[in-house]
């Protein structure tokens, strides 16, 4: 007789939210429409109060169609802005990053209409001895676009 250990396993605690995060994301236009110019991704990042201004930060998009036969990788690296801090400031800083999709895929092909799937992602990468190396990732956000 065969039992699954899958039963016993203790349940785990809920893990905490990273302090790196993308607090606000806004794509235009919606639905977006081929020949209209490019598909624009804002996304605001939150973060960590304590951090190394020697760091980059990645912002990452992922856009896909339906069958996963059109997809398009969108990615933006920077160092870490120096921002000025009011005295006794406790807010974590803010970065504004901008992707933009041109509505075609990982072949430079014009992507059909229909509904597309996207995921964000943001890392901060510390620069070592065999290159770039993530720190900390935040937690993706994923959604839908519609393609006409």
């Amino acid at each position: 007789m065969t039992e699954s250990f899958a039963k016993d396993k203790p349940s785990r605690a809920p893990r905490p939210e990273p302090e790196l995060k993308i607090i606000d994301l806004n794509i235009a236009p919606m639905p977006y429409t081929q020949g209209n110019g490019p598909v624009q991704f804002s996304v605001t990042v939150q973060l960590p109060r304590e951090i190394d201004r020697a760091l980059i930060l990645e912002v990452t998009s992922l856009i896909s169609s339906p069958s996963k036969t059109s997809l398009r990788f969108l990615t933006h690296r920077q160092p870490i802005p120096i921002t000025s801090t009011r005295n006794g400031e406790q807010e974590r800083p803010k970065v504004v990053v901008e992707l933009q999709w041109d509505g075609q895929d990982h072949r430079k092909q014009v992507a059909g209409a229909g509904t597309y799937a996207y995921e964000v992602r943001t890392k901060l990468l510390a620069n070592g001895e065999k290159g770039l190396r993530t720190l900390t990732v935040a937690w993706p956000k994923r959604g839908t676009l519609e393609v006409n």
